[in-house]
């Protein structure tokens, strides 16, 4: 079983990726290091409350919210994970992705 510290850091990683942010952004926004970040991630560190209600700003979420360690839905991450991938595509690019996507769905409906 995960300890605390293991648990509020995958789920400040999670926050962070659902807000879209790397970790560089989000230790730029909280004015953080960047190996502090990750070692508070990975469950290396814990942290103080001060730096757990910057985590809550930064993230625009509540302290118990960090803690809400029943929302781990890592299918919550595709659809950002997609979003990004799409945004490095030109209008004619996504509209063939489009076409994949739309012939996939025709073919699992059969």
């Amino acid at each position: 079983m995960a300890v605390l510290k293991e648990k509020l850091g995958k789920r400040i990683r999670e926050l962070r990726k659902l807000c879209g942010f790397s970790q560089e952004q989000l230790a730029e926004l909280m004015n953080m290091d960047i190996p502090n970040l990750s070692n508070i991630e990975r469950g290396k560190r814990f942290m103080t409350a001060e730096t757990l209600e910057k985590f809550a700003k930064a993230l625009n979420t509540t302290e118990r919210e960090l803690f809400d360690f029943s929302k781990t839905e890592p299918e919550r991450y595709l659809r950002v994970d997609i979003e990004k991938v799409l945004e490095k595509f030109d209008d004619n690019e996504l509209k063939f992705i489009l076409d994949i996507v739309q012939s996939y769905a025709n073919l699992k409906n059969r």
